[in-house]
């Protein structure tokens, strides 16, 4: 059975049990008065009934799934030959997943080894029992919860709180998800990034100048020892998200400022769903666009000018970038405009202020906080962008401020570096970990700066 199987059968159980416990709430009513002596309403206890019936049955599927690959591998490597069984551990590894790759018929091999053969019959057999088991032990979970809630029911039975108290335990568990997950995130990139500080100082990364990752196998080759400055890095992150702001930050705030005050309601009806299509966009194809159109134009125009533009240029990955970011600080913007009280704009009015007026000193300062959120946001979405950057601006880590040459990044190097079959004990691999917690810490700071705007500048109203 499958995983779909397994939960397609609780979700027939869970219904059979909401079934059963609605039955039995309305048995249980008639004898004490009718319904309105029980403490809770039927469907609560039909809800109690389903919850039983479900939770033990997914406890046991899930302890049986995060269990089951280390009993199974643990079993087929004891029955192994003794020859096979005294490997390294790596070793051993690699015949456990030809044996899988036996059983699931993915072997490449001209023929396969008989002891690799029984093994292969071995782990079928135990997939097979296990399977078996995992049905019994979930049937049995399932039932054994129906029917001991559906005992339970009585008209004193307090459901709706049991109830109330299973799905608080619930949500609780679903947002400790989110905060495991985070702090697992943070640690394993903290942890790679400490083993890279430990072959190359923090000094040289955080204050080089020259970023040039590429160690040669033997120490006797040019460049064995690399070069981790990641100042040309940070700098072309921030030159290329400078000129996207600048892009995006005007004409998404002044588009937002339009629809909202200005634009009519057909004009915003049609005006702002064709807006927010630009965020619907792959971001392959605003690099196609950038390398494609825009490229070529700005070169052909510095050549006008006298200008040498490198045909990828931090410019046209920005000017594009800025065009792809136009939505998200329009959006947000135009939702916190229309959120401030139409009363501020009646009595800006009343004092005789002109629409400019109103927008400029009543408008723009009560939704201040909103529009830099919205801002703060899209210098975090300039930040880590990689796909427009990769094919406009080119992957050279050069340390320069000029928008016409190319430049690189710091999500664009992290791609480059954990492409293909990497060794986590190289430095090279390890300085996308060190990058990574830059990252990080820098979209940290954005989002403290924005918190803390919001709450200095926030305005409520009745």
């Amino acid at each position: 059975m499958t995983t779909s199987t397994f939960f397609l059968a609780i979700l027939v159980l869970s219904a059979a049990a909401y079934t059963l416990g609605l039955k039995r709430a309305m048995a249980v009513a008639k004898p004490a008065g009718g319904l309105s002596r029980l403490h809770s309403r039927p469907a609560h206890y039909a809800t109690l009934t389903a919850l039983w019936c479900a939770l033990p049955a997914l406890a046991v599927f899930s302890l049986w799934l995060a269990l089951e690959p280390v009993v199974v591998k643990a079993l087929v490597v004891a029955d192994l030959p003794e020859e096979l069984s005294r490997l390294s551990t790596g070793r051993l590894n690699l015949v456990y997943n030809d044996i899988k790759n036996l059983v699931a018929g993915n072997f490449l091999g001209t023929a396969a080894d008989p002891a690799l053969a029984a093994a292969a019959a071995h782990y079928r057999q135990l997939k097979t029992i296990s399977q078996a088991a995992l049905a019994v032990l979930v049937l049995t979970g399932a039932l054994a919860g129906t029917v001991v809630v559906h005992r339970k029911i009585k008209p004193t039975l307090r459901a709706r709180n049991q109830v109330e108290t299973i799905f608080r335990v619930i949500l609780f568990l679903c947002s400790s998800i989110a905060v495991f997950t985070t702090v697992a995130i943070v640690l394993s990139v903290l942890f790679e990034a400490i083993r890279f500080f430990q072959s190359v100082s923090p000094g040289e990364f955080f204050f080089g100048l020259k970023w040039s990752p590429q160690l040669a196998i033997r120490a006797d080759q040019v460049g064995s020892s690399g070069a981790f400055g990641a100042i040309p890095v940070f700098l072309g992150t921030v030159l290329i998200s400078a000129i996207a702001m600048t892009v995006a930050a005007p004409t998404g705030l002044l588009a937002a400022i339009y629809l909202s005050e200005y634009a009519g309601p057909r004009l915003r009806a049609v005006a702002k769903p064709l807006m927010e299509i630009l965020a619907g966009i792959p971001t392959v194809v605003y690099g196609f666009f950038a390398a494609l159109t825009v490229a070529p134009l700005i070169r052909s125009g510095g050549s006008l000018l006298g200008l040498e533009a490198s045909s990828e240029s931090a410019l046209a990955a920005g000017l594009v970038m800025g065009i792809m970011i136009i939505p998200f600080v329009s959006s947000l913007s135009d939702d916190v405009l229309n959120a401030v009280p139409q009363s501020l704009r009646d009595g800006s009015y009343g004092l005789g202020a002109t629409q400019s007026e109103t927008i400029r000193q009543v408008l723009i300062p009560a939704a201040l906080p909103g529009i830099v959120g919205g801002l703060l946001l899209g210098v975090s979405r300039a930040i880590g962008e990689t796909m427009i950057v990769v094919m406009a601006a080119g992957l050279a880590a050069n340390l320069t401020v000029n928008p016409l040459q190319a430049v690189t990044t710091v999500t664009v190097q992290i791609v480059t570096l954990l492409v293909g079959d990497q060794e986590f004990d190289s430095p090279k691999t390890l300085a996308a970990f060190a990058l990574g917690l830059v990252l990080f810490v820098a979209t940290l700071i954005l989002n403290i700066i924005a918190l803390y705007i919001v709450r200095k500048y926030r305005e409520q109203y009745e």
